[in-house]
């Protein structure tokens, strides 16, 4: 069977018992992701840089297809956690790249008072797979070279 899109266990990750993530219900859009491991994020203070939740994931995908990570709906009103940048965007070539092996992390900040503990296996997120388009003047022929960040 061809491999179409997908989630893997990311290196380093492989003996730690790491879900592959699931959707819920038969009509739910996204797949539920959980933390890798135990966390703390800290209560914001400013000039604070995100705290980057470990998922032990990775994502192959077709490359004309983006993984878009969200926040789960509860987030923020039970536990003070925003994503620092609203929506996740993995791209294709992120998969297996040579910096991180394509681990897909969560980038969270917590308007709270005080800190947030995450579990490892607490769902932090959802993952949701789709198409997109490119104009027709598009001339885009960089290749990736590195994980987390890397295309500035």
């Amino acid at each position: 069977m061809e491999k179409k899109r997908g989630f893997e266990i990311a290196k380093g990750f492989e003996d730690a018992n790491i879900n592959l993530p699931i959707r819920s219900t038969k009509n739910s859009a996204g797949y539920d992701i959980e933390a890798a491991e135990d966390c703390v994020i800290p209560a914001f203070k400013l000039g604070q840089k995100p705290t980057l939740v470990k998922t032990g994931l990775k994502a192959y995908m077709q490359s004309d297809e983006v993984l878009i990570l969200a926040n789960r709906s509860s987030n923020p009103g039970k536990k003070g956690l925003i994503l620092a940048n609203s929506i996740g965007v993995v791209d294709s070539d992120y998969y297996e790249n040579p910096d991180n092996d394509g681990h897909i992390m969560f980038a969270f900040f917590n308007f709270k008072d005080e800190d947030v503990e995450i579990k490892k296996g607490d769902r932090i997120g959802q993952g949701m797979f789709q198409k997109y388009l490119v104009t027709d003047n598009d001339v885009a022929e960089g290749e990736r070279t590195g994980g987390f960040g890397s295309t500035n």
